[in-house]
């Protein structure tokens, strides 16, 4: 089998496979949200290291408890390379402490199937936290499902519109689709929660094209703001139009310090 071993495993969560289910199962008993969901479609969820953005993702991984998936895909930005395109890894599975992962590869074919942009690849995967942090609280909320791992190279508007189309033809009510994403970097509290509650905002309004424009025109930072709008466009293809941010935090709430933050977010996409 070709693997995708765990890189920041002892980073952004710890490498020990009983403290990681010990510290997700603490974020979720901490992290309830008030509403809950039937339909879900998919979830917006951070990426930063468990400590800093854990109990916002956890409010999102919670509302998945008892549901099953065959399928999740997860969408995630490129923090280490630049490439055009979008890369679904071409391996057999991902790991982490908790086990493996099998790559959906049924869905995968699908997804690559006639696209000049979207292709079976290691690039994206090689050192990228923001998809394998998600995993870990898939695998403590979910079972028996596969996933299809897809970096995106480039998140420019074509790109988004395009996998968007991909996606919404391969989904049925056994896929959940997740995007990961943090929000603003490094302002101060106040000024994170201005740009943030922009998202939130479009988010919340099911408003996916003026949240592309947002971020082109740096109204808001998002740097996982194309894989969301990939997942809510997506949505809408499928005539889902339900959205709702349950959770935004930023880094200060945890180190105390409101002067630099990471705003994180996390949010569900379902049908009524």
């Amino acid at each position: 089998m070709k693997i995708r071993h765990q890189q920041v495993a002892g980073y952004f969560y710890p490498a020990e496979k009983e403290k990681l289910q010990q510290d997700i199962s603490l974020l979720l008993n901490v992290a309830k949200p008030e509403k809950s969901f039937n339909k879900i479609f998919g979830i917006v969820s951070p990426h930063a290291g468990y400590i800093y953005s854990g109990k916002t993702a956890a409010y999102a991984y919670n509302l998945l408890k008892n549901k099953s998936y065959k399928t999740v895909i997860v969408i995630s930005p490129s923090h280490a390379e630049y490439f055009p395109g979008i890369s679904i890894y071409d391996g057999d599975a991902y790991e982490t402490p908790l086990g493996i992962v099998e790559i959906d590869k049924d869905m995968t074919e699908k997804i690559v199937n006639n696209s000049k942009v979207i292709f079976k690849g290691i690039q994206g995967h090689r050192k990228e936290h923001a998809l394998e942090v998600q995993i870990p609280f898939l695998q403590s909320v979910l079972k028996d499902f596969k996933i299809v791992p897809i970096v995106m190279g480039d998140q420019s508007k074509m790109f988004v519109d395009h996998l968007a189309e991909k996606i919404s033809e391969v989904v049925d009510e056994e896929t959940l689709v997740v995007a990961s994403s943090d929000m603003s970097h490094f302002y101060s509290s106040e000024e994170a929660d201005r740009l943030d509650s922009v998202v939130e905002q479009r988010i919340n309004d099911f408003d996916f094209e003026q949240l592309l424009k947002d971020l082109d025109d740096k109204e808001c930072e998002a740097c996982g703001g194309g894989p969301i709008a990939v997942m809510m466009k997506a949505a809408s293809l499928k005539n889902i139009s339900k959205s709702y941010v349950i959770n935004r935090s930023d880094s200060g709430d945890i180190t105390g310090d409101k002067s630099e933050v990471v705003g994180y977010l996390s949010a569900v996409i379902y049908d009524n």
